[in-house]
């Protein structure tokens, strides 16, 4: 007895699904950006004995801002910057403070969009003289958060998941189950994709300005916030993708129309169309996933050009697998009695998700390693432990496909038994019929013609026994009369669709007691399950800060705590100094150490260490020592190679003591180079 999957018992798997996605969502908050704040000038908590010219920010990769992006505030929260934020050097960026800063404690705080489309933000405090009281108010920040960033992180699931619809349900009508492209429940499930993902990208256009920027409902129909949002590359990006969701609302009208009224031809214009519909199909499905590649992970960081091609070839793999997932799922409960999904279609997407989820797992590994860079991000991440719980997942699907192909292997095989059963009967009906046909039949007459007394003493017997059929023959004598053609004509209409409906019951019924069938439709029930809730976890896990970029901002927080820009008790000065030159192996940390940093003669030692902190060569370092305030510099300082990591230079004049300006000057390649600045009390 086949088990019938009801309203009731589908309710909790949906509640358990908006459970799941609920907390995913809610985990995201704020906190996951990624780009990350790696150092500052002043530093945080720091106490200056006089108040800098200007405030710098670095971060882990290169931002966008605006003229509000960094603010610096004093004690009663009146801002002291002057002039528009600006990108000194790198990933570094500084605006300018008013001259004559009384003491006290100051504010920074900063607001920008991360490189991935990521809104940052944050604030720190550093004193000036001495610490004291401040009426600004840091807390509660919600940067990316609230219910535009809710709404924003909804809007990203569902784009997804109309992107996984409309071309995984695509994918599979062309390359699996061509008969489907007439099957009703099919092709609303592709137009619902395309209705998804339009409605989805047309609110995350919407949203996207509140988002990044003050977070509040009423700013989602701000038309100058709408402009603002067209200018970068997430705008340019959304705007791409409705271009290309116009192309694929072509695609479908094809497929669901000209494609279906030649489902019944096997000619050489229906596998022309077919081949057309492929490759343009491949063509916008290809755009629609590089509208994601060209705007988040795969365009910043590390090899970007070769990161967005395999960043594309895996949401490819992941709509192809998912989405044609969903179409056989569709197939199975919902295809007409008398066009089943056939065990052959199921077949062929068996091979085809299989070419999928290597695709994937090839894709999945240098997405990862490039993401994680580490072992041990892996597990002391959130990036790393999201991607834990995906790779489970995907075993998990791995593992109930594996039980999917064994029922559609039995599937193929009963229906090869069957087909052999019926062509082994037709063989005997044909043999055996001129026995069965009766004398009378074969001569063209009918039985009741043969023995005309007996058929009419029958028929009166009938009658009589039957007063019933007698009221039903006046019935239809009248019926049959002039001007009563029409009722007949309904009659017999309603006629035909009942049995039809009948017949088609009755199909169904004898389809649906196949236990191979069903066995199917439950793993394949639970292949579509565990999809979902890996679809939220991906979501989540790309509004997530990479664990590379998690740890590489812990360890420079790490080392700008255990190393103070001063040290009065050595009498010596270090200063930690993050670049980026923007080429191959451009990150690091540039450690300066200038001792006894007094007036008069210096040793300076300078150490170049990768963000984990292992020492490597540069073809060049050079440092200049500016006293702004004397207009006293630059003062070059050439050090001498050491050994690996390692420059030095002695009797470093430096001639009166002041807040000076310490400039370090990194050359990665013949191209690539960076200066970093900070400051020093000398004397």
């Amino acid at each position: 007895m086949t088990r019938t999957i009801t309203p009731r018992a589908v309710r909790p798997l949906v509640l358990l699904l908006l459970a799941v996605v609920g907390l995913l969502l809610g985990g995201a908050g704020p906190a996951s950006a990624h780009a990350a704040l790696t150092g500052s000038d002043p530093q945080q908590g720091v106490v200056v004995p006089q108040a800098p010219t200007q405030v710098s920010l670095t971060f882990s990769e290169q931002v966008a801002m605006s003229d509000d992006s960094l603010r610096v505030l004093d004690p009663a929260g009146k801002r002291v910057d002057t002039g528009k934020p600006a990108n000194t050097s790198g990933t570094t960026y500084a605006v300018h403070l008013r001259g004559g800063l009384a003491k006290g404690t100051y504010t920074v705080t900063y607001q920008v969009i991360s490189a991935d489309s990521h809104p940052v933000g944050g604030a720190y405090t550093f004193s000036v003289g001495a610490p004291s009281k401040t009426a600004v108010v840091t807390g509660g920040q919600e940067v990316g958060g609230g219910i535009v960033g809710l709404l924003y992180g909804v809007g990203r699931y569902a784009s997804y998941a109309g992107f996984i619809l409309l071309t995984g349900g695509a994918a599979f009508v062309l390359a699996c189950w061509q008969r489907g492209a007439g099957v009703r429940a099919v092709q609303r499930l592709v137009v619902s994709g395309w209705l998804t993902l339009t409605a989805a990208t047309l609110a995350l256009l919407l949203l996207r300005g509140s988002y990044t920027t003050s977070g509040k409902v009423g700013d989602v129909f701000d038309l100058d916030l709408l402009g603002q949002v067209l200018q970068t590359k997430s705008g340019a990006a959304l705007v791409s993708r409705l271009l290309l969701l116009a192309a694929a609302a072509l695609f479908v009208a094809v497929l669901f129309g000209a494609y279906v009224k030649r489902e019944d031809r096997d000619d050489g214009e229906k596998r022309d169309l077919t081949f057309g519909l492929a490759i343009g199909g491949s063509v916008v499905a290809a755009g629609l996933a590089a509208s994601w590649a060209m705007a988040e992970h795969a365009s910043v960081g590390l090899q970007p050009g070769i990161a967005m091609p395999v960043d594309v070839v895996h949401l490819l793999a992941v709509a192809v697998w998912l989405g044609g997932l969903a179409a056989l799922l569709v197939a199975l409960y919902r295809a007409p009695a008398d066009q089943p999904v056939e065990p052959a279609a199921v077949h062929r997407f068996s091979r085809l998700a299989f070419g999928a989820v290597v695709a994937l797992v090839a894709t999945g590994v240098y997405q990862s390693w490039r993401q994680l860079g580490s072992w041990s991000a892996l597990t002391g991440t959130r990036y790393g432990q999201l991607l834990l719980v995906k790779i489970a997942l995907v075993l998990l699907l791995v593992a109930l496909a594996s039980f999917s192909r064994r029922w559609t292997a039995r599937l193929a095989e009963a229906a090869a038994d069957r087909a052999a059963a019926r062509t082994g009967r037709k063989g005997r009906a044909k043999t055996a019929e001129p026995e069965s046909v009766p004398a009378t039949a074969a001569a063209g007459a009918s039985p009741k013609a043969a023995n005309p007394k007996k058929t009419a003493t029958s028929g009166k017997a009938e009658e009589a026994a039957s007063p019933a059929n007698s009221a039903n023959s006046v019935n239809s004598a009248k019926e049959k009369q002039p001007g009563a053609g029409g009722g007949d004509a309904r009659r017999a209409a309603q006629l035909a669709r009942q049995r039809a409906a009948v017949a088609a019951a009755r199909t169904k019924r004898q389809r649906d007691a196949d236990p191979n069938r069903s066995g199917l439709r439950r793993s394949v029930l639970a292949e579509a399950g565990v999809a979902v809730v890996l679809l939220a976890v991906t979501t989540v896990l790309t509004q997530t800060e990479p664990g590379r970029t998690e740890q590489e901002a812990a360890a420079a927080a790490s080392s700008s705590a255990s190393s103070s820009d001063t040290s009065a008790s050595a009498g010596a000065v270090t200063l930690d100094m993050p670049f980026d030159t923007g080429g191959r192996n451009g990150k690091g940390v540039v450690r300066l150490d200038i001792d006894p940093a007094r007036v008069g003669g210096n040793e300076m030692h300078l150490y170049v260490q990768r963000p984990d902190g292992k020492a490597f060569d540069v073809p060049e370092v050079k440092v200049a020592l500016t006293l702004t305030a004397k207009s006293v510099g630059p003062l070059p300082v050439a050090p001498d190679h050491i050994t690996t990591g390692h420059w030095a230079a002695s009797g470093v004049e430096i001639p009166m003591a002041g807040d000076w300006q310490v400039a370090v000057t990194v050359r990665t390649s013949d191209i690539d180079q960076v200066t970093v600045t900070k400051n020093a009390q000398i004397g």
